[in-house]
C-alpha cells in the first residue's frame, strides 16, 4: 500500500505544479499584452483622433477617409515611419516641387510623387534587387521604351527630371488601362500582367478584393502609398480610394452636380485643390465664361473660404494652363483679397 499513498502524493502536488504554471502563463500573457497595447497605438478612433488635431493645426478640412482594411496598416507605418518621413517635408521639398509642376502635365495627380517616396526616397542612385534603378525604379527596359538611356557611365534614370517624365508617362499608360490609381500602384511594382491575371481570376477591379492573389511585396507597396499619402496629406485623397469608392465619393460631394451632359463630362476633369482661390479671377486666368464654371462648380468661393477642400470641375483644354498657373493664380486671389477687391462669383 504505500506504492499507493506515494502515488497519491505524486499526483496532487503534480497537479499544483500544472495549476501553478498555467497560472503564471496567463498572468505573463496578459502582462505582454499590456505591455504591446501601452507601446503602440491600438485603438483606431485614438488614430483618427490624431490626424484630426494635425489637421485642425493646418487648418486644412479633409472630407476622405481610408477603407477600413487601410487604417491599421497605416498606423503601423506612421508609427514605424513618421519621423523620418516627416523629415522629408524640408530637405525633400525641391524634389516634390518637380513633381508638381511635372506630373500634372500627363494629367497624373501630384500626389503619385509619394510613390517615389517608398519606392526610393529620393535616391537618385539606389539600385534594386531586380535591377530598377533611380528616383521612380525604372527598369531598363521601361527606361528604353520611353527614351531614356541606359549604361554604366550614363544612365539617365537618375536624373530626377528625366525619370519623373518617364515615370508619369508610364503612370498614365497604366491609368489608362486600369482606371483605378491603387490598382495603377500595384502595377507599377509588381507588372500590369500579374495584375490583369488577378482581375480575370476574380472578376473584380477592387484591390482589397484582390490584393492576395499579388505578391506580399507589391500589396505592402499599395498600402504604404497610401499610408505615407496620409502622413503628408493629412488623409486621404482621391488616389487613395478604388475607383468605386471613388465614383461614391464624387457623388456625396454637396457640390457636386448630376445635369452635365454627355459633352460636359467628355470634356472636363475634376482635380483637387484648396486654398483662397477666387472663382473670377482663376476663370479670368483661363479664359472661362463665369456661367458656365458657376454652373460646374457651386459653391466654390464659399467651400475655399471656410478651409475645405474642394474638387473643380475644369475643361480639358485648360488642363495644362492651370497646372501651370495655379500658383500665380493662388497669388492673386490672395492679393485681392488682402487688398479688399476681391469679387466672387454670384454662385457662393
Amino acid at each position: 500500500m504505500l506504492w499507493l499513498y506515494t502515488y497519491k502524493i505524486f499526483s496532487s502536488s503534480l497537479k499544483k505544479i500544472t495549476t501553478i504554471f498555467f497560472a503564471v502563463s496567463i498572468c505573463s500573457a496578459a502582462n505582454a499584452k499590456s505591455l504591446y497595447t501601452d507601446t503602440t497605438i491600438n485603438n483606431k478612433s485614438e488614430f483618427k483622433n490624431i490626424i484630426a488635431e494635425r489637421n485642425t493645426i493646418s487648418g486644412r478640412t479633409f472630407t476622405t477617409t481610408l477603407n477600413p482594411q487601410a487604417v491599421s496598416f497605416t498606423q503601423e507605418y506612421i508609427r514605424k515611419q513618421g519621423k523620418e518621413l516627416e523629415k522629408m517635408r524640408s530637405w525633400a521639398k525641391p524634389y516634390f516641387d518637380v513633381c508638381d509642376i511635372i506630373l500634372p502635365q500627363y494629367g497624373i495627380p501630384k500626389e503619385l510623387k509619394y510613390l517615389s517616396v517608398i519606392e526610393s526616397h529620393f535616391q537618385s542612385n539606389l539600385v534594386s534587387w531586380a535591377g530598377a534603378v533611380g528616383p521612380w525604379q525604372l527598369m531598363d527596359y521601361e527606361a528604353h521604351r520611353f527614351g531614356l538611356r541606359t549604361g554604366k557611365f550614363n544612365d539617365e534614370r537618375t536624373d530626377f527630371h528625366k525619370s519623373t517624365h518617364v515615370a508619369a508617362k508610364l503612370l498614365k499608360e497604366l491609368y489608362d488601362e486600369f482606371g483605378d490609381w491603387l490598382l495603377v500602384v500595384a502595377a507599377y511594382n509588381g507588372g500590369a500582367g500579374r495584375i490583369r491575371q488577378a482581375i480575370e481570376r476574380t472578376g473584380s477591379r477592387d484591390f482589397w478584393t484582390i490584393q492576395y492573389l499579388m505578391r506580399e511585396e507589391t500589396r505592402t507597396h499599395v498600402k504604404k502609398f497610401i499610408a505615407t499619402h496620409y502622413l503628408f496629406e493629412g488623409g486621404g485623397g482621391l488616389t487613395t480610394m478604388t475607383a468605386a469608392e471613388t465614383k461614391i465619393f464624387l457623388a456625396n460631394q454637396n457640390h457636386q452636380i448630376t445635369e452635365l451632359t454627355d459633352d460636359e463630362l467628355a470634356n472636363t476633369y475634376v482635380t483637387e485643390i484648396n486654398g483662397r482661390y477666387n472663382s473670377v479671377i482663376l476663370t479670368n486666368f483661363l479664359l472661362m465664361d463665369i456661367s458656365i464654371f458657376n454652373k460646374w462648380n457651386p459653391g466654390f468661393d464659399k467651400d475655399l473660404s471656410e478651409g475645405k477642400i474642394y474638387l473643380v470641375r475644369l475643361p480639358n483644354d485648360r488642363k495644362i494652363i492651370f497646372e501651370a498657373k495655379k500658383g500665380e493664380i493662388l497669388i492673386q486671389s490672395i492679393r485681392a483679397l488682402l487688398d479688399g477687391t476681391a469679387t466672387a462669383s454670384s454662385s457662393k
